[in-house]
């Protein structure tokens, strides 16, 4: 038991989203972090964040990709359009790919709630 303690708390951590680990070109791991910021899941913060990702999938350039059929780049599109520096910070350093589980996406939504001023309640 004492053997899978380090894989028990590595699925742990994936899971709370500060650790990622993956495989390069070469077959060797390694290991994404990325900044967390707190997110309390209410429904008036899940209501704010839904209304800006909405307002931002209607907007221009993420409406014209949802044309195209290319999901992870309207995603991509629509998370950079609600808040450019969240973005940035999380997301720019290893961009999301399609089919992956986005375990940073709590740490955004907090993010996106400190930036904006508004509370986390």
């Amino acid at each position: 038991m004492a053997a899978a303690t380090p894989r028990v708390l590595a699925i742990i951590l994936l899971i709370f989203g500060q650790l990622r680990t993956g495989r390069t070109a070469d077959g060797t791991s390694k290991t994404f972090t990325f900044p967390e910021f707190p997110y309390k899941e209410t429904g008036k913060n899940e209501l704010l964040f839904r209304e800006f990702e909405q307002a931002c999938e209607q907007s221009g350039a993420c409406r014209m990709l949802q044309q195209q059929g290319n999901s992870i780049t309207k995603v991509r599109c629509i998370r950079e359009c609600v808040s450019p520096s969240c973005y940035q910070e999380i997301y720019l350093p290893d961009q999301l790919e399609e089919g992956e589980i986005d375990v940073r996406l709590n740490s955004f939504k907090g993010c996106f709630m400190q930036r904006s001023g508004r509370p986390r309640k």
